[in-house]
């Protein structure tokens, strides 16, 4: 069986970031994964009601994905609105999305509050980031989705190749 894989949908060209804008991942393997019907397009905000455009979001400081999750962390806008529940929300959507599709993996836009995997801003919005990983990279992991940033689709590349070779 081949291997499916969460996308973050602004990765993909869609529209759907804070700011109206898309950031398209150009990467070959991106066309050959799409011809073998393996890419399933998510963004998690949108997914939760979020609208396009939308004031900038960052996990408070000192905090992470996982702790939002668990409930003592939040999600803030840079107008002061709490939109924890909507992130919340997204990473469960993205969560049952993957599992309905049978993605073992995730491609998601790094530096983002839901899908960030190695880096999210400070929570402060002077542009300053931090280890971590977003609310929807979280939730993901803790549920066995191997999850990887669109700086790290060259892994993706690999791993999809040793899966392959292992189940052909």
């Amino acid at each position: 069986m081949t291997a499916k894989i969460l996308v973050s949908a602004c990765l993909m060209g869609h529209a759907v970031r804070y700011d109206g804008a898309a950031k398209p991942l150009c990467h070959p393997a991106i066309e050959r994964w799409r011809a073998e019907g393996r890419l399933v397009t998510l963004c998690p905000e949108m997914s939760a009601g979020m609208p396009v455009p939308r004031p900038p979001a960052e996990i408070e400081a000192g905090r992470t994905g996982a702790s939002v999750l668990s409930g003592v962390g939040r999600v803030l806008e840079k107008t002061g609105g709490d939109v924890t529940e909507a992130f919340r929300r997204g990473a469960e959507n993205a969560l049952a999305l993957a599992l309905t599709a049978n993605c073992r993996f995730a491609l998601l836009i790094d530096g983002s509050p839901s899908c960030g995997s190695s880096f999210v801003y400070d929570g402060s919005f002077s542009g300053e980031r931090v280890p971590g990983e977003g609310v929807t990279a979280a939730l993901l992991r803790k549920n066995g989705i191997e999850v990887f940033s669109d700086r790290e689709i060259g892994l993706l590349v690999e791993r999809l190749g040793r899966e392959d070779e292992a189940d052909p």
